[in-house]
């Protein structure tokens, strides 16, 4: 019994032991269980908020921060794969501002991060030092150890990839933490592929809206300038873009000219003309395709010389129309840096192009279809005028001729053969509105000499202060040479210019007379007069006019005072060189 006992006794205290074992063991289980329920809690609840959004940019700055969550990380990035297996973009969470700018440039996706990329798998480094593939890091970065990197897959496309270091509370990222963020990640895909197709929904939507606002302003009969402005402006507030520029075949020279340019650098380059090799708008207009960049600034194909001073980083240059009627060239850029353009970025940028392209044509011909209506009509007018109104007017005048002989009393014999002047010149003024109505060229010189000068004295308003009087006689359009004419508006300009600005006058008085031989324009004022000792290099210009025509300009006061200018040249001049533009006086 006794050895019975003294064996119980032995023995009793071993039955607690092992309990006491078990319960710690059971307590620990408990825990693992609770941490494994409360981080499944914390994955779920990251994979409902990353899902919830639908704005692409917040999307993934969302699966940054609950990835940094769910493994216990000090840092968090996000990189986006590019073009050439490079970083487009990389967004980080953990480092503060002054960090960041400090840094200096993002990643561009080597080293490490260059081998998640390269093999899409998930990797783990205790350490990244000892890595082979690590580069160190910049002076200003902070100091990294412990590494983590699973890739996400958006239909089985390698989207990015999701880098956490320096996990806090221990040396190293584990199993476990691979397993949540691959689950994460795998979340994020579906994520992103639904931000992406709302994004590109959206984006689409924007396009459409685009191309019918520009083609309503185009079929309206807006201006061609004031169409490719707003094609401009849709397309870079679209593609979120820095600069944009339209480009136009330079007249008389081997290059494009950048005709209308908005946002950053556009004051710089509007009006420049560009080489067409050297440039990626010429690039675009020579192989009438699209030409992408992902930074201009170290594209073989762009010289230094043709970017504005602080550079220009991604670029995509369409080219407006095909081969057979290409009209220019439409590009948009973003700074030095800037995120690259993507594909779906391009696409939609040549097909809004293209609609606009046809839109132009389109346009094009319907005002050429109106120009011809209307040189058709003018023709229909001019037949009338010609067979109706000059058949009965001559009917008229050869009525009144007829009827002198009848009239006995000279005062109305004199006025018969008056009223038969003023026919004959009544008929002069029709011919030449004939003339001028079956005139089909176009720009200023395509004008007839009396509405050049009538525009001329118009232009005058704004400086005197009031309309000068003009007077024409002869046939102006029709007698009158261009060279001739071009000089008698130079002088007609200038003359009126030194009126508004040295005479001082109240009333103007302009005249032009075309007959036997000659040309004259007479301005006369009541200002001040030509002041002895003043500037006459205005005056100088015009007398030499005169003369290289073979005429002469006389200065002299009217009786009531002021100035009265006489310019009178031949109309078979002996030299009529182009005229140039009249100096001030």
């Amino acid at each position: 019994m006794a050895t019975s006992g003294q064996s119980g006794q032995r023995g009793g205290p071993l039955p607690r032991l092992q309990l006491d074992q078990l319960l710690d063991e059971l307590q620990l289980r408990i825990d693992e269980v609770r941490g494994t329920r409360d981080r499944v809690h914390s994955l779920l609840e990251a994979v409902l908020t990353v899902g919830r959004e639908l704005d692409l940019a917040q999307v993934l700055r969302r699966i940054v921060e609950a990835a940094v969550a769910l493994v216990d990380a000090e840092y968090g990035a996000l990189g986006v794969i590019g073009r050439g297996e490079r970083l487009a973009q990389f967004i980080q969470v953990g480092i503060s501002v002054e960090q960041y700018e400090r840094i200096g440039p993002l990643p561009r996706g080597h080293g490490v991060l260059g081998e998640v990329i390269r093999h899409p798998e998930a990797l783990r480094i205790a350490d990244l030092q000892d890595h082979p593939s690590s580069y160190g890091f910049p002076d200003a970065h902070p100091p990294m150890r412990s590494f983590l990197g699973v890739p996400i897959r958006v239909r089985e496309e390698v989207f990015g990839n999701l880098y956490l270091t320096e996990k806090r509370g221990a040396k190293e990222f584990d199993g476990e933490d691979e397993a949540v963020l691959q689950t994460l990640a795998v979340a994020a895909g579906v994520a992103i592929e639904n931000a992406r197709l709302y994004e590109e929904a959206r984006r689409r939507q924007r396009w459409i809206e685009a191309s019918g606002e520009v083609t309503n302003t185009l079929l309206s009969g807006a201006h061609e300038k004031e169409v490719l402005g707003l094609m401009l402006d849709r397309a870079r507030k679209i593609l979120r873009a820095d600069l944009g520029t339209v480009a136009l075949p330079a007249e008389g020279a081997d290059g494009l000219r950048i005709v209308l340019a908005q946002g950053s650098a556009a004051a710089e380059l509007e009006g420049r003309t560009l080489p067409m090799k050297g440039t990626l708008s010429g690039a675009a207009f020579t192989r009438v395709e699209l030409a992408i960049s992902d930074d201009m600034t170290e594209d073989p194909r762009v010289h230094a010389s043709v970017l504005p001073a602080r550079g220009l980083g991604p670029a995509v240059a369409v080219p407006l129309g095909a081969s057979d009627g290409l009209r220019g060239v439409l590009l948009v850029a973003r700074e030095v840096g800037g995120e690259r353009f993507g594909p779906e970025e391009a696409d939609a940028l040549v097909g809004f192009a293209g609609q606009a392209a046809v839109a132009m044509e389109l346009a094009h011909r319907r005002r050429d279809a109106e120009q011809l209506a209307l040189y058709e009509e003018r023709d229909r007018i001019a037949r009338d005028l010609h067979d109706l109104a000059i058949q009965r007017l001559f009917a008229t005048g050869m009525t009144l001729q007829s009827a002198v002989r009848f009239v006995t009393h000279a005062e109305g014999a004199e006025r018969l053969l008056r009223a038969v002047d003023d026919l004959d010149e009544t008929i002069k003024i029709i011919r030449t509105t004939i003339f001028g109505l079956r005139r089909h060229a176009r720009g200023p010189a395509a004008q007839g000499l009396r509405l050049r000068v009538l525009s001329q004295v118009k232009d005058s308003v704004a400086a005197l202060g009031f309309t000068p009087a003009l007077r024409t006689e002869g046939l102006l359009d029709t007698d009158v040479p261009a060279p001739v004419a071009d000089h008698l508006v130079a002088v007609l300009g200038e003359a009126l210019s030194n009126a508004a600005r040295h005479a001082g006058a109240s009333k103007v008085e302009v005249t032009v007379v075309a007959g036997q031989g000659l040309v004259a324009l007479t301005v006369s004022d009541d200002g001040r007069g030509v002041l002895r000792g003043g500037r006459r290099s205005g005056l100088a210009n015009i007398a030499e006019r005169a003369r290289e025509l073979g005429g002469e300009l006389t200065l002299d006061p009217p009786a009531g005072g002021g100035t009265r200018l006489v310019w009178r040249v031949p109309l078979d001049p002996r030299a009529a060189p182009d005229p140039g533009g009249a100096a001030d006086a």
